[in-house]
């Protein structure tokens, strides 16, 4: 009978009875009863799919936000004279980011069909065949995945900063979008991946854990940005012939920095905790827990790793500079959270602050290290995501606890060295750690090298010293009207004639 499990109308039907119907009466009541029941259970699965639908759609939304944050972080990291061209490039990673995760890079991410393989995905492209009721995928997994999409072209874009030609941009966003970083995707997101926990088919039988992306996102970005930097060499003046620092290159404006951050901070709570994709899933065993109560852990260990990473910051930058740096401080909250997205949803909160505090470190010591090497990163992408991306996996593979492991991948998962799991999770961290690096490098090295060779690359002196705002945009971000509008009367009777009384004012467009 429809909407009965085996055996259950029998039940049904003898309860009935017992109660003083007749077997007749009791037998047609039966029936009834469970034809009901698959209206029942089909409402519930509608309700369920709307509930997790709308959880991933809102978790798109803080994620999309981040470009926002980015904006303003670029914004105030670079001189004012290429504030319009650095806006310009957040706002094209997202539109050629689009066009090209819509035609290749989703369906090489999370594509299946027939021909499906463990490199590359087969199915989706231009979102043929979407919605897919087999494979779990609407319209708005489309989304959430090209909101990390354009994340990882967002972190290249800022080591590359303030030299580099739009066309550039242009291609890289829509070859790293369209196709580096889909593949990665793949291999550890997608279940026909080899190397990531989701898959069937599981690197030494565990997988690799990275959760949110601190390999798939920001790796992938920040190893991009770290050639497209190395390939362009630094800005001018940024270091003397002879190898010696050059001129003071500061971002102009910290309240953008710090407004960037902020916004960051508010998106990472999509970006982590939205990756369960799922919220309405009850852990075995309990009708308390779920992944509800797992969404909120995770939100609480990415605070958690950003705020240790940030103070930790502050007071190692107080004793090595003697300043408090507001720049400083930010950059380590985001190396933090850039960390802890591996390991956000199987690690504890007291373990999210060992890894900001290690972020911290990381970030600090591949500065030291980019600066010795005469390594020109604006915004220290490429130490930020690079290195604290791959600090994050190696700390999950370190810390990352069995419960929180079985209730996000299931079963035949690793866990933490130092949580008891032995060394095989960590070793697939590890290979991650060197995949990534290598499949970023053979990809993205051709595609700046193509572009240097081709003079597409770098700008020329003359329009790097003049600043990209006027000799790429047609104007600056700011406007100096130098038209003196008069002193008041009540100031101007208390100048000295040694003084000047003339007023400017500043107009921001």
């Amino acid at each position: 009978m429809a909407g009965c499990v085996d055996g259950d109308l029998g039940v049904l039907t003898g309860l009935l009875a017992a109660s003083g119907l007749n077997n007749a009466s009791s037998s047609q009541v039966g029936e009834m009863l469970c034809s009901k029941f698959d209206g029942v259970s089909a409402t519930l699965s509608s309700h369920t799919l709307a509930v997790d639908s709308i959880y991933l759609l809102f978790s798109t939304y803080l994620v999309f936000s981040m470009q926002i944050g980015f904006a303003m972080l670029c914004a105030g990291s670079v001189r004012a004279k290429n504030t319009m061209n650095i806006m310009m490039t957040n706002v094209l990673d997202a539109a050629a980011g689009g066009i090209s995760f819509y035609l290749f890079g989703f369906g090489f991410a999370f594509g299946r069909s027939a021909q499906s393989n463990r490199f590359i995905g087969s199915n989706f492209y231009a979102l043929k065949d979407m919605p897919s009721e087999v494979n779990g995928f609407d319209y708005s997994f489309f989304l959430f995945q090209w909101s990390f999409a354009i994340a990882a072209a967002g972190i290249t874009s800022g080591s590359i900063a303030e030299r580099t030609q739009f066309v550039a941009y242009l291609v890289y966003s829509s070859f790293l979008t369209g196709f580096v970083y889909p593949i990665v995707a793949h291999w550890v997101w997608s279940v026909d991946g080899w190397l990531g926990a989701a898959a069937t088919s599981r690197l030494f039988g565990v997988g690799a854990i990275d959760f949110a992306g601190s390999g798939v996102v920001h790796m992938v970005g920040g190893i991009a940005g770290l050639w497209g930097a190395y390939i362009e060499g630094p800005r001018l003046g940024k270091y003397t012939r002879d190898g010696k620092p050059g001129m003071d290159m500061k971002g102009h404006n910290a309240s953008l920095v710090v407004l960037g951050s902020f916004l960051l901070w508010f998106g990472w709570f999509g970006f982590n905790p939205g990756s369960y994709v799922k919220i309405v899933v009850p852990y075995e065993g309990s009708s308390f827990e779920g992944n509800w109560s797992g969404v909120g852990r995770t939100g609480v260990t990415t605070t958690l790793a950003g705020c240790a990473a940030a103070l930790t910051t502050l007071f190692a930058r107080r004793w090595f500079t003697g300043h408090w740096n507001v720049t400083d401080v930010c950059n380590g909250l985001l190396g933090g959270f850039a960390a802890i997205t591996a390991g956000c949803a199987v690690v504890e909160p007291w373990a999210a602050i060992i890894c900001g505090f290690g972020a911290a470190w990381v970030l600090m010591g591949f500065n030291y290290l980019a600066n010795k090497a005469k390594y020109d990163d604006p915004l220290e992408a490429a130490q930020l995501h690079g290195g604290c991306g791959a600090w994050g996996l190696l700390f999950t593979g370190l810390f990352a606890r069995e419960k929180y492991v079985l209730e996000g991948y299931g079963p035949g998962r690793g866990h933490g060295l130092f949580m008891g799991g032995g060394g095989r999770l960590l070793a697939a961290q590890l290979v991650e750690i060197l995949v990534v690096m290598g499949w970023v490098t053979v990809t993205m090295v051709p595609c700046f090298w193509f572009l240097n060779k081709s003079s597409l690359l770098r700008i020329s002196p003359e329009d790097e010293m003049e600043g990209m705002d006027l000799t790429s945009h047609g104007g600056q971000a700011y406007y100096i009207d130098e038209s003196p509008l008069g002193p008041p009367q009540s100031f101007a009777k208390t100048q000295t004639p040694e003084v000047s009384s003339t007023i400017y004012r500043v107009e921001y467009m």
